[in-house]
């Protein structure tokens, strides 16, 4: 592959990605508009795990954004614990929003 198609290639995975990750300052504001923050933290175990415990536990499983999205959405126990995380229907946090908290949580180190 030439020089001049590669770094045309390398520019646009780049742009690509800056559009689809989503800024973190506005996914956190997310979780906080949600109350994610009543049981959760970033760094501590509150309620539930931490954010960070979270991220770390899935790191590298391609499927966890689903199952996540879908365990948020739907509510369960037994991943962390005794206590049930309720669940959270689409009046409380938009899909898209949802979407981008679990990004957001995911990235976290």
């Amino acid at each position: 592959m030439n020089q001049k198609l590669q770094s045309s290639l390398l520019a646009l995975g780049a742009v690509s990605i800056l559009m689809v990750a989503p800024p973190a300052k506005a996914s956190e504001a997310i979780v906080k508009k949600a109350r994610c923050v009543a049981c959760h933290t970033v760094d501590a175990k509150r309620v539930g795990p931490a954010y960070k415990e979270v991220a770390a536990k899935y790191k590298g499983d391609a499927k966890a954004p689903a199952m996540l999205f879908e365990k948020v959405r739907h509510g369960g126990s037994g991943n962390w614990g005794q206590v049930p995380m309720i669940p959270h229907g689409a009046d409380k946090i938009s899909d898209d929003d949802l979407k981008a908290a679990v990004h957001w949580i995911l990235s976290l180190d």
